[in-house]
Order: C-alpha cells, then sequence, then structure tokens
C-alpha cells in the first residue's frame, strides 16, 4: 500500500512584510506548497503524486479557512483525474451514523434530518459540507471513520480490556479486538501533560486517556483498511496476534489491517504484498494536522 507521505501543505495565513529601505508592501500570500524537506511543489505535482497513492492523508488545523479550502481543490482535482474511483473518509464523522450518511449521499433523507442525527462538529456546515457535498454532487463514496465518541469515553475511563465487555452489535463499529498497544516514552508525557489538566495527577487515567487515542486511531486505520479491499463482500480480518504496536497515530494501523496477499519469492520464502487492485482507487482522509504523517 502506497501512502502519500512525501508533500507538506504548509499554510501560512496571510504574510504581510515591507522593505525596510522602500516601504513597499509585498504581495501576500495565503499558502504555500513545499514537500517534506521544504521544497516548493506545483500544486499540479502534488496531485500527480496524490492520484498515485492508495490513501492521501490530509492534515488539517481545525480552525484554519485555508485548510478546508484547499481539501476542496484537491478532491475536485483528483476527481477529475480519478473519476469515481476516489472516496472520501473524515475523522469528524464516527462510524456508526454511517447508514445515515450513506442515506444523505443518496438523498433519501433531507439535510435537515442528516444534521439533527449524525453528531456533526460545529463548523462543519462552513468547513466539511463543501467537501461532502461535492462527494454526493459527482457520486463519490463517503465514510465515516471515527470511532463512536462513546466508546473513546469508555476506554478513557476503563481503559482498553472494557471494550470486551461491549455487545457484538456495539463491536461492528470496532477493529478487532484486543487492540495492539503499547505505549512510547514521548506519547505517554505528551497525554500525561494533557491528563493532569483534565483528570489530575492519576497516573491510571493518564495511561486511559492514551488508550482512548490508540482506539481512535485502530477504528480509522480498519475503516480505511475496509476500503482498500477488492469485493465490499471480503470478510473483516478475525483476531490477529497481539505484537507491540507503538503508538504512532493512523498508519501503524492502516497498515497492520490493510488487505495482503502471501507470495513467494525466486528462493520459494513467503511474503506479504498489500493488495494492488487493477483499477487502482484512491481514499481521501481528512484528520487532524497531529496525525497527518510527515517524513
Amino acid at each position: 500500500m502506497k501512502l502519500l507521505r512525501t508533500l507538506t501543505l504548509l499554510l501560512t495565513g496571510l504574510l504581510f512584510s515591507l522593505s525596510a529601505s522602500a516601504q513597499k508592501a509585498t504581495e501576500p500570500v495565503a499558502y504555500r506548497l513545499v514537500d517534506s524537506v521544504g521544497r516548493p511543489v506545483t500544486f499540479d505535482k502534488l496531485i500527480t503524486r496524490a492520484a498515485g497513492a492508495d490513501v492521501v492523508f490530509f492534515g488539517e488545523l481545525h480552525n484554519n479557512p485555508i485548510s478546508h479550502w484547499m481539501q476542496l481543490r484537491v478532491l475536485e482535482a483528483l476527481q477529475q483525474r480519478k473519476g469515481k474511483n476516489l472516496t472520501l473518509g473524515l475523522e469528524m464523522l464516527e462510524a456508526d451514523i454511517q447508514l445515515i450518511l450513506d442515506e444523505y449521499l443518496a438523498k433519501t433523507i433531507s439535510p435537515k434530518s442528516y444534521g439533527d442525527e449524525a453528531r456533526l462538529w460545529p463548523n462543519y456546515e462552513t468547513d466539511y459540507d463543501p467537501v461532502v457535498y461535492f462527494a454526493k454532487d459527482h457520486g463519490l463514496r463517503v465514510i465515516a471513520t471515527n470511532v463512536p465518541r462513546r466508546y473513546a469515553d469508555l476506554v478513557n475511563r476503563k481503559g482498553l480490556p472494557a471494550l470486551d465487555s461491549l455487545s457484538a452489535e456495539a463491536k461492528r463499529y470496532l477493529p478487532p479486538l484486543p487492540i495492539a498497544f503499547q505505549s512510547t516514552e514521548q506519547s505517554a508525557g505528551m497525554f500525561a501533560a494533557m491528563g493532569a489538566l483534565v483528570h489530575g495527577d492519576k497516573k491510571k487515567e493518564k495511561r486511559y486517556l492514551e488508550e482512548a487515542q490508540a482506539i481512535k486511531d485502530a477504528t480509522m486505520g480498519y475503516r480505511i483498511s475496509q476500503h482498500l479491499r477488492p469485493s465490499a463482500y471480503l470478510p473483516p480480518p478475525q483476531r490477529l496476534p497481539i505484537t507491540p504496536l507503538q503508538n504512532g497515530g493512523i498508519i501503524p494501523y492502516l497498515s497492520r489491517y490493510a488487505p495482503q496477499d502471501t507470495h513467494r519469492d525466486d528462493h520459494d520464502r513467503p511474503y506479504r504484498r498489500m493488495y494492488r487492485p487493477s483499477k487502482k482507487p484512491t481514499v481521501v482522509w481528512l484528520t487532524s494536522s497531529s496525525s497527518s504523517p510527515r517524513t
């Protein structure tokens, strides 16, 4: 599976400067496009790279209007190249509202019913409705990728093992249990600081806060992986061996759950290859900037 890792959108806001000698204002710049080492790239090159990837992660600052404007521009450009062989996924929509989302996209229910029932973010109308409406207008698949917030809250209070107590119906919205998870020193420190602010100085609660993020990351990685499969009727993977999986965001979980085929090399040694569809789809996934991979 090929992930678009090397192109980064640098959002600069409006930059104004004055020459010390001439006192002449420069042209305002709303954004710059650069690669992972800071080299300028064109929009066309960005889209060419994105169109060749299986999954494109678009990290955003949730309250930055340039981010949301660029998301729509990228989606429009990819749709011109990929047609309906393109899927949009959003962190901002939770897995258990997929039916509601599908009914809205199919124009079965009204926008009001969709808004009343889908637990939309406060800035949905201005920032995310344009991309969802574009997908709706062009017949694109849209997936709600995040874990239902009530289950993230459960883990935040009781830890990952609490998910085992859920009903079979509830587990339909989760990745296969148990969740592979291993804390890192960096993530533990970050979540410990957050836990001290929110919960007070309790070691167990800090750990649960980190695990709550892990179930979000795992669910989103799993939901994306299900839309890379060659058939919508392929059964989901069974319980996977629990191996250490450090808390590194969505990418490790997506790599874990992504469909793979077993092959043998010239020396008859088995190896795993990510699924490559003949007509390659692309999933564009909108997430927070902290979850977007950079190399």
